[in-house]
């Protein structure tokens, strides 16, 4: 038996209502960040002044002209004589942004003056032996970072990297699922684990993988936390489960220092 017309208009005004409130609901979630992080690779203690001179004095202070208020520079607790290294984050509200920051740079004349010695380098004396750059975005749960809520100074924290690959494109969203859906991020919070961004990688050089930075006041503080996260029944919950296994097949781990002028 056919509905009659006016039942007809109102089973199609509901669902054109759920259709306005999904949508409004995708609407108003929180956009998720893009993040550049930017690693410098160098060998030498000049090379290192250079280019801590130019991020403090130049490169920091135009992108806050610019509108990105919070700026991470972080150096390895243990630096690798061959290859030295600081690492530079940096978070953009869209991908375009991110994408022409450069170009905006060039137009601040204070910038431009700042950062003169440092641009002007000749190339038998560079800065740096390379500069690495990996593009991210923040994860749906955490769409943007955090200034870490910390009562140790700066000298003394530590600041945790960690990369996390996978076999194949399908274990890394197994991954990446585990830290939204699954709530792994919850679990950190819960924790205390006091993190900066949660992220995937959308090009860098080992893909498939995901970035995240948590903090704490010491080494010992840090290790206290991952004991209670080892520990803690959700996370025992979230490895047995089937879907979530066998998803990162190599970590990397990189303890760091914040820079006394980095905003995190």
């Amino acid at each position: 038996m056919s509905l009659s017309h006016p039942f007809r208009f109102i089973c199609y005004s509901c669902f054109l209502m759920i259709l306005i409130s999904s949508s409004n609901v995708s609407a108003n979630a929180p956009a998720r960040n893009y993040y550049q992080l930017k690693i410098y690779h160098y060998k030498t203690q000049v090379q290192e002044d250079q280019i801590g001179q130019y991020l403090q004095q130049a490169y920091l202070p135009a992108l806050h002209r610019a509108g990105i208020k919070n700026v991470g520079v972080f150096k390895p607790v243990d630096q690798q004589d061959t290859d030295r290294r600081i690492y530079v984050f940096t978070p953009f509200s869209s991908l375009d942004k991110l994408v022409g920051i450069d170009q905006q740079l060039q137009k601040d004349s204070k910038y431009v003056a700042d950062g003169k010695d440092y641009a002007d380098a000749s190339f038998d004396h560079a800065p740096y032996t390379r500069v690495e750059i990996i593009i991210l975005q923040a994860f749906p749960r955490m769409p943007s970072p955090q200034v870490p809520n910390l009562t140790a100074a700066k000298t003394d924290r530590v600041y945790e990297l960690r990369s996390y690959e996978s076999p194949t494109e399908k274990y890394n969203l197994s991954k990446v699922k585990m830290f939204n859906t699954g709530d792994e991020i919850g679990l950190f919070t819960r924790l205390g684990f006091n993190a900066v961004f949660y992220s995937e990688v959308i090009a860098g050089s080992h893909m498939p993988n995901l970035m995240y930075m948590t903090t704490f006041n010491s080494r010992e503080d840090r290790d206290k936390h991952w004991e209670a996260f080892f520990s803690d029944p959700q996370w025992k919950t979230l490895t047995a489960n089937a879907e979530y296994k066998n998803n990162v097949s190599h970590a990397d781990i990189v303890f760091l220092h914040p820079a006394e002028y980095s905003d995190y």
